[in-house]
């Protein structure tokens, strides 16, 4: 291990000064604003996790991770969980000859597991089996029905199971009989998934009365979901008439969930008992509005994948308004993962299992392979092992052998005793161009742009900057070689500073990302826990300890086997 003395020589390199910025921050750590609240989707537990379900609680993670980086002084309140009523579990539970709460609390907790191997930051698990939930629901809907706005009524239409919803005409395609199939039968053209035609009485929400507000809303706040594809998908739904909603199902038929308040011939409609654990996650109902504000209500962002925008972005909207409360901030509706360019499907047998991957390539691997590749949102993408193999490589490159290069043995050797000069010093002492001046350069701005992407959900984009600089760090090392007797120990002793501050900002801002390895390399550096925040990810903005030389940050998957 190394420690510089104070004091600093005098180096031939010259560099033109670079702008310092100190403690930079966004919007989101203005004083007096609410917790930050952030949701994922609650999974559907018909089934164990796949590899679409582990990239919405890591994008998820990021975000709440992130959200602490720049508010470190405010609460971040993080829900993930289960949706656990519906006739698809009540199928399931009958088929496997379970009582359903028995069935969903063993598939539930395999949801828990993943948050927990995925080291996901959330401060809830909400089930919406859970006591509480129940009673927020019947809550909302009688304060529903106190409006005005659940009438009974006849509601007939094409119903999907897997969906757990209805579809109207134009919402469907009739297929010719196919495998297994002997019959024409119709499908949904949003999600593929089986209708038939279902006629019932049931309960009723005046959806169609909320039209014209939402599409204000949505008009004014282009903002309000991401993409922009599916601001403007959900501009064109509201552009035609709104059905009311069918908000309960016979009992006969849906007898596991929520019953309706003082009718027990109707259950619930799951997508409303569903979407209430937004609100019954914070407490709802709470004694005031200021209250649940306190809680974190509104979502500041609310993570969703494209085949739920309809609810999230129309049914829920419209609820929230029918009781005056605010509406989620933002939506980041994210596409699908495939495999081999196709869905993934138990009859194909092409499901990715997250467990699987995370026990063979590592945790932090995996999760960098999903923010970088799925950290885009406008399309589909390919869950590919020889992709996760290239991310792998990539990341042990450019962040952990760089780490173990400016740290070997030779190097500190040849730096050793020797003092050194603060690293904003030698970026205004060093050449104009050339590779040093651009890695400053890079460090230099790369919180700013870190921050701009993340303001603007740019996953990816933020891990590139991120990962360029790392690059161009790599690439100062090959060329001056400080290890060599022929570089001056100068020449060395500066590189070994310039990379160190291009490892401790990198390491500060990839902790959203990577939160183990992250850890593990400020740990290396010896940073302190209180300048680990956003706010000294800049050019010479927090200090470095003692460096512990030889950390392998990443394992081959060959020395994991």
């Amino acid at each position: 291990m190394l420690r510089f003395p104070n004091g600093a020589l005098k180096r031939a390199t010259r560099c033109p000064q670079l702008h310092r910025v100190r403690h930079s921050s966004t919007n989101a750590t203005q004083p007096g604003s609410k917790p930050y609240y952030i949701t994922t989707p609650i999974f559907y537990p018909n089934s164990v996790p796949h590899i679409g379900h582990l990239h919405s609680v890591v994008i998820a993670d990021i975000f709440a991770r992130y959200a602490r980086l720049v508010r470190p002084e405010s609460p971040v309140y993080f829900m993930t969980g289960t949706d656990e009523h519906g006739l698809k579990i009540q199928k399931a539970a009958r088929e496997r000859g379970m009582d359903p709460l028995a069935f969903c609390d063993e598939i539930s907790q395999h949801f828990r597991n993943l948050t927990q191997k995925a080291n996901i930051s959330n401060t809830r698990f909400s089930r919406t089996t859970d006591h509480a939930h129940h009673t927020a629901v019947q809550h909302l809907w009688r304060q529903l029905d106190a409006k005005g706005l659940i009438y009974k009524g006849n509601h007939e239409g094409w119903y999907s199971i897997s969906d757990e919803c209805f579809y109207t005409d134009s919402q469907i395609v009739q297929l010719p009989p196919s495998v297994g199939i002997p019959e024409e039968y119709y499908i949904s053209t949003e999600t593929r998934s089986r209708v038939e035609w279902t006629q019932e009485e049931n309960y009723k929400f005046r959806l169609s009365a909320f039209q014209g507000s939402l599409m204000e809303h949505f008009k004014q706040h282009p903002e309000a979901i991401y993409p922009p594809q599916h601001h403007a998908d959900v501009l064109t739904i509201l552009s035609n008439p709104l059905d009311d909603l069918s908000v309960s199902r016979p009992s006969s038929r849906l007898s596991w969930g929520v019953p309706v308040p003082d009718d027990a011939a109707h259950t619930i409609y799951v997508w409303i008992d569903a979407l209430t654990v937004y609100l019954s996650a914070t407490g709802y109902p709470w004694p005031s509005v200021k209250a649940g504000s306190d809680r974190g209500w509104p979502p500041n962002l609310q993570i969703i994948g494209k085949d739920i925008l309809r609810f999230h972005a129309i049914y829920f909207p419209a609820m929230l308004q029918a009781l005056d409360l605010p509406l989620t901030t933002q939506l980041l509706t994210h596409s699908h993962w495939t495999v081999d360019q196709r869905k993934m499907s138990k009859s194909v047998g092409n499901v990715a299992d997250p467990i699987q991957a995370i026990d063979e390539y590592g945790l932090d691997v995996v999760r960098y392979y999903l923010a970088r590749v799925g950290g885009r949102f406008k399309d589909d993408v390919d869950w590919s092992r020889d992709q996760l193999e290239k991310h792998s490589r990539e990341i042990m490159s450019l962040l952990g052998n760089l780490y173990l290069r400016i740290t070997s043995k030779k190097i500190q050797q040849r730096v050793e005793g020797e003092e050194r000069q603060a690293v904003v010093h030698i970026a205004n002492q060093c050449s104009e161009g050339g590779t040093m001046r651009d890695l400053l350069s890079a460090v230099e701005n790369l919180n700013e742009l870190v921050q701009k992407r993340m303001q603007g959900l740019l996953v990816a984009d933020a891990l590139d900057d991120i990962m360029s600089t790392l690059q161009k760090g790599n690439q100062l090392l090959t060329e001056t070689a400080p290890w060599a007797a022929s570089t001056s120990i100068a020449t060395t002793v500066d590189v070994y500073t310039v990379i160190l501050e291009v490892l401790r900002v990198s390491g500060i801002l990839l902790q959203p990302f990577i939160p183990s390895k992250a850890e593990q390399l400020l740990d290396a550096l010896e940073i302190a826990e209180s300048q680990r925040s956003i706010a000294y990810a800049s050019l010479g903005g927090g200090s470095i300890g003692q460096v512990t030389g030889g950390i392998r940050l990443f394992e081959t998957t060959e020395s994991k086997k």
